[in-house]
């Protein structure tokens, strides 16, 4: 409507360069305050009259601290550009601002592409409106629904405002109300104050009125009593007159009638008196009486009151009765009970007691057995000393009578030379150590030595213990007490005992056998150097470990194990006839160590905590002389079992692994794994499924199991990896699209793989094989048997850690972790880390205590510490730590695992931040390479960090939203942290 109201002004296409701009310059404060610089670049960008570089510094120059001066900047940028940048700029008016558009030129607006001047083809500018107009017409939609909204929220605010009225209302009515109702409690306080008083001068008056009354009463007893008195008087006064009138009517003379005459009118004035007094004695008598007859009412209205409250009173009291009958029979029922309870604590002190007398006992009867056991022993070994030296006189002797007897029949019977050697007495061997010989390998040239008996390992017989003495030895252990100790059983900690089931040695050996060939047997028989001791003791007894060393030639084809690191690893079948069924072994004792030798080195391997992957391939390795330690456990193993069969559990395997390269999913249940992911083994040795182990996705804020399926075990993922690393290594680009790209698919690729590798020789349940066995067995086709000595690690052991409310935040790169650490501390919840000042010695100590997380360079003897970390922590916020990666292992080593947050950068993400670079002092260049050089090392912390992706963010402010869901999804997370493998 205002373009029709205005005239048509000249065509753009005949004015020139100059008359176009002045028109633009004279309506340049109506562009720069109407006009909105991101609305135009488009379109500009477009006409090929700004470029990339243009509109960064236009929209994110932080010299340009407003739109004003933004569209100021461009119409700047535009002038350069000459004719083309103000057709481009009046075009875009026309499209976006046509009001402007037809105040600048006086044309009306237009979409015809005659009206347009050629800088965009008619393709692109149609493709470009048709993008403006749907833009346009969803900046309307949206304009609509929000207008919608707004109408529905206005609605609402209003129907709120309309209630808030009503309650305002409602509350003065009540405020009001509550005014007359405090006015009118005040008058009735002020009522009462009065009645209170009123009643106090009442209570006053009652009492000086019963005081007056008292004081009557007294008083008209008192005159009363004078009545009496006065009535006495004349009635004397009456006899004596009566007795004068008769003496004078006897006698009387002139005088004492005169008398007496005055006496009877003195009499009569007192009684005229008395009689006058009478009337108002009465009436203050009636008076008096009238108000003890009020004062009795009063008094009765009070007993009435006072009877009722005595009759609430005892009702009160018959309740209490009650209540005090239950509590009564409560605290008999209670005593009752204390009673019982004490007698059962007596009884069980007083078994306990006898359980600590038995044990005792036991412990003497032990002593007492161990001390007889150790004087046999002597004994024996006094008694083999003897018979060796004996066996060596009587060998002496039988060689020099073969020696003698030889050289007669020589020089008597040169022809039957050989039948005469056929006959000599066979040369017995020495008497030997039962653990570096077999005991059935000694022929006797007696039949006394031959036909002897076997005997019990306790027995004083210089012979040694038969494999029926060991399994009754061994049936015996499994049923003892449980209570033995272990530091008690320290001394039999070196014994063992050698037996052998061969029994190609118990034929007699030919006479011509010589020493040397004795000699050579007998150290190709011999045990490893470990097993070797000074005397041959029955049994080694380690607390409840049982050890026993026999000839374990294809150790697994004579007993099978199951289960694991969790549980342990037990004994499950034993063949019938083998050697371990001979020395005694039987299914439910767990496997703690084996020994054996190999290559002339003897090995040691504990299996107490190992998988049972492991637990296989070292009993696989077992070829000769082996030295089992078992300690019975047949409860676990019969629960080890019945939870294998209930299908619970496949095995007694369950440990944590961080994945440490990417593996594609497949056939037959493999499992998709991608690097850094959190997998729990639950079995090493699946069935069907050699060289594989069954694992499972963990739930990162629960232990919990998720998708579960097969992966490659720790020595194919091995390989697989080390193929990866050589395909990274050894690629060939066929395409070449730039470096940008070429960076892209590097870093794509990199992130396939984490390559951890770890300079300590120590034991660990996932490469232990790897750096005990040699690289002979390389050639096998078993993948399981395949091993190698590099410390590559596909997988690598994790622990789960349950960290505090609110961890520390560190924020990587550090150039960026710096700048954005000052805006994470604005908000609530998070604090800012700040360093101490410590003298020289104090730093010194804290340095050495490792609780220095790193010096502050702005200040001298300054640093950051664990203890202003604590303090951060207990108050309940999030730690901002403006620290580097070295920190971390630091704290971890304190139980602190921080949130690490990197934040990927590229060249474009890193322009988004120039303006704070700039304002901090800092540069793109020295951001990104911070970040290059920052980005290899995460790989090599102990723990999981979390990536910002460089496209996820648009400017600062999102990237700190971004951040703090970040923190908030990643406290809620379970920590896995690495073991430290330098």
């Amino acid at each position: 409507m205002a373009g029709e109201c205005v005239p048509e002004g000249p065509d753009l296409k005949e004015m020139g360069e100059e008359e176009i701009w002045e028109l633009i310059n004279d309506n340049r404060h109506r562009l720069s305050l109407g006009v909105r610089p991101c609305v135009l670049i488009p379109y500009l960008r477009q006409a090929r009259v700004l470029n990339e570089m243009d509109e960064d510094e236009i929209l994110s120059c932080h010299n340009l601290t407003n739109r004003s001066m933004r569209t100021s900047y461009m119409l700047d940028l535009l002038r350069t550009q000459g004719r083309n940048g103000a057709m481009a700029l009046l075009e875009s008016l026309m499209i976006h601002y046509p009001s402007l558009y037809t105040h600048v030129t006086g044309r009306k607006p237009s979409t015809e592409p005659s009206r347009f001047s050629g800088l965009i083809k008619y393709s692109e500018l149609t493709e470009y409106l048709v993008r403006a107009v749907t833009g346009m017409q969803k900046e309307l939609q949206e304009a609509r629904c929000e207008a919608e909204r707004m109408r529905v929220r206005c609605a609402s605010l209003e129907t709120e405002i309309q209630q808030m009225i009503e309650q305002e209302q409602k509350c003065r009515c009540l405020q009001s109300e509550c005014e007359r109702m405090k006015r009118h409690l005040a008058a009735l306080q002020r009522d009462i104050t009065k009645l209170k008083d009123e009643k106090c001068d009442l209570y006053a008056r009652y009492t000086s009125a019963i005081e007056e009354k008292s004081a009557v009463s007294t008083s008209c007893h008192d005159l009363n009593l004078q009545v009496y008195q006065l009535e006495t008087e004349l009635q004397k006064a009456q006899t004596e007159n009566d007795f004068q009138k008769r003496r004078s009517l006897r006698a009387t003379s002139p005088a004492e009638t005169q008398q007496l005459h005055e006496e009877i009118r003195s009499l009569r004035c007192k009684l005229m008196k008395v009689e006058q007094l009478a009337p108002a004695r009465e009436d203050i008598l009636a008076q008096d009486l009238a108000e003890a007859m009020d004062g009795r009412t009063e008094l009765a209205e009070q007993l009435r009151c006072n009877r009722e409250e005595n009759e609430r009173l005892i009702r009160e009291k018959e309740e209490l009765l009650d209540q005090k009958e239950n509590l009564s029979l409560q605290v008999q029922q209670l005593t009752l009970d204390c009673d019982m309870y004490k007698q059962k604590s007596n009884l069980i002190q007083g078994q306990i007691r006898e359980l600590q007398s038995e044990r005792d006992q036991a412990y003497l009867s032990r002593d007492e057995a161990q001390a007889l056991i150790a004087r046999s022993l002597a004994e024996k070994d006094t008694l083999r000393s003897q018979m060796v030296e004996l066996e060596e006189r009587v060998f002496a002797q039988q060689s020099k009578q073969c020696r003698v007897s030889s050289e007669e029949r020589n020089l008597s019977w040169k022809s039957q030379r050989s039948s005469s050697a056929e006959s000599t007495h066979p040369c017995r061997p020495r008497l030997r150590r039962m653990a570096a010989c077999n005991p059935s390998s000694i022929t006797s040239c007696s039949s006394e030595c031959e036909d002897a008996t076997q005997s019990s390992i306790r027995s004083r017989n210089a012979e040694p213990p038969s494999p029926e003495s060991f399994r009754r030895r061994q049936e015996a252990l499994l049923e003892a007490d449980s209570s033995y100790e272990t530091a008690e059983t320290d001394s039999f900690s070196d014994d063992f005992v050698f037996l052998s089931t061969e029994s190609e040695d118990k034929q007699p050996a030919s006479p011509s056998c010589s020493n040397g060939t004795t000699t050579e047997r007998l150290s190709r028989t011999s045990a490893p150097p470990f097993l070797v001791r000074s005397r041959p003791k029955a049994i080694r007894v380690n607390g409840r470990v049982l050890s026993i060393s026999f000839h374990g030639e294809a150790l697994l084809s004579q007993l099978t194990v199951v289960g694991g690191n969790r549980t342990g690893v037990f004994v499950h079948q034993v063949t019938e006839g083998s050697a371990a069924h001979t020395v005694g072994i039987s299914p439910g004792a767990q496997i703690v160590e084996v020994k054996y030798e190999q290559n002339m080195e003897a090995l040691r391997m504990m299996l107490e905590d190992s998988t049972l992957e492991e637990a296989v391939w070292a009993l696989g390795q077992v070829k000769g002389l082996c030295h089992l330690s078992l300690r019975p456990r047949q409860d676990d193993y019969e629960a080890l079992v019945q939870q294998l069969q209930s299908t619970n559990t496949s095995s007694g395997d369950s440990f944590y692994v961080r994945v440490n390269m990417s593996l594609p999913g497949g056939s037959c249940g493999a499992l998709t794994v991608s690097c850094n992911d959190i997998l729990h083994v639950t079995n090493t040795r699946p069935s069907g499924s050699q060289g594989s182990w069954l694992a499972g996705h963990v739930h990162s804020n629960e232990l919990l199991d998720l998708q579960s399926g097969t992966v490659p075990n720790y020595y194919r993922a091995q390989r697989l990896q080390i193929r990866a690393i050589e395909d990274l290594s050894y690629q060939t680009t066929k395409q070449k699209k730039g470096e940008r790209f070429a960076s892209r698919e590097k870093l794509k690729k990199q992130k396939a793989v984490r390559i951890v590798s770890t300079g300590r020789q120590g034991r660990n349940p996932l490469w232990l094989s790897v750096e005990q066995e040699k690289s002979k067995s390389a050639e096998t086709t078993d993948p399981c048997t395949l091993r190698s000595c590099v410390t590559l690690m596909p997988y690598t052991l994790v622990t789960p850690r349950y960290p505090p409310v609110c961890r520390p935040v560190l924020l990587l790169p550090t150039v960026l972790g710096r700048i954005l650490d000052k805006k994470l501390v604005d908000w609530k919840g998070f604090e800012m880390c700040e360093p101490e000042v410590l003298n020289s010695s104090e730093h010194a100590v804290r340095l050495q205590r490792s609780e220095v997380l790193e010096e502050f360079e702005q200040r001298p003897n300054c640093c950051y510490t664990l203890q202003s970390v604590e303090r951060v922590i207990k108050k309940g916020l999030h730690c901002v730590l403006p620290l580097g990666l070295d920190c971390v292992r630091r704290l971890h080593r304190a139980e602190i695992f921080p949130i690490i947050i990197f934040i990927a950068q590229s060249a474009r993400s890193a322009r988004k931040l120039r303006s704070k670079l700039q304002r901090h002092g800092r540069t793109e260049e020295k951001l990104l390479a911070c970040s290059q050089s920052e980005e290899p090392l995460l790989d090599k912390l102990p723990c999981l960090y979390r990536s910002v992706a460089p496209d996820s963010w648009c400017d600062s402010g999102s990237l700190l939203s971004s951040l703090r869901t970040i923190i908030w999804e990643e406290q809620k997370k379970i920590v896995w942290v690495e073991p430290d493998l330098w």
